[in-house]
């Protein structure tokens, strides 16, 4: 994976992790996320 490649990554990973965490407990209840999954969804969805 070239350096371009990676900065895109880890840009989405730092966005999905942002917008997941201003998010309240009952919304992220809503899409059945709890607040410990973000990290590991934010990976999933950068790949």
């Amino acid at each position: 994976m070239n350096i371009a490649r990676s900065f895109i990554n880890w840009r989405k990973y730092r966005q999905t992790v942002s917008e997941l965490g201003r998010m309240s407990n009952r919304s992220l209840h809503d899409l059945g996320i709890n607040r410990g999954e973000i990290e590991r969804i934010a990976r999933a969805g950068a790949r």
